[in-house]
């Protein structure tokens, strides 16, 4: 089935793209959610003449997103977290703490722009922040635990406990014997 998008849709394609997708996913989610509309000739010919008188918006569009681009690039971040014993962190890292560490720095960003794949254990990786269909950025960041160390491994261990000195034994003296004196008395 041939649609036109009518917005932005995540993991598929921009507005006014004319796309190729499976007929379930058009018919049932597509069309009666507003997303898209078929491609039909009429439609294909509207879409050419409305971009024509678009291009010079678009160029707008496309000049404030680099703008916005230039903002981000040269970031890095350090994000925080619990870890296990070991390097895994507990849950993950994702589009929102990203977007949350790029607003610490003063960097408003949705975070439905970023693009991250699971961050489940310490070290360096990168997120992608789309701004237009033409213009992203890459943004380095490391997740560290949330002493700042970046690997808990090398923790200083627990102090280990003070060795307990063992006692002489306490010698018992045979309850049966002292029964048997307090029976005779």
């Amino acid at each position: 089935m041939k649609i036109i998008l009518k917005q932005d849709v995540h993991g598929l394609g921009y507005k006014d793209e004319v796309l190729t997708v499976k007929d379930g996913y058009g018919r049932n989610y597509l069309l009666p959610q507003g997303f898209a509309v078929l491609a039909t000739e009429k439609a294909i010919k509207q879409l050419n003449e409305e971009l024509k008188q678009r291009a010079k918006k678009i160029a707008k569009i496309k000049a404030d997103a680099e703008a916005l681009a230039k903002k981000f690039e040269g970031v890095s971040l350090t994000i925080k977290a619990r870890v296990s014993e070991g390097r895994n962190i507990y849950g993950s890292i994702g589009p929102k703490e990203v977007a949350a560490a790029l607003a610490e720095k003063g960097l408003e960003i949705d975070s439905k722009l970023i693009t991250i794949k699971g961050v489940k254990t310490l070290g360096d990786y990168e997120a992608v922040a789309h701004f237009h269909r033409e213009v992203s950025v890459a943004i380095p960041f490391e997740v560290v635990n949330e002493d700042g160390e970046k690997n808990p491994a090398k923790q200083k261990e627990a102090p280990k406990a003070a060795p307990v000195a063992e006692e002489a034994p306490v010698e018992e003296a045979p309850v049966a014997e002292e029964a048997e004196e307090e029976v005779a008395e």
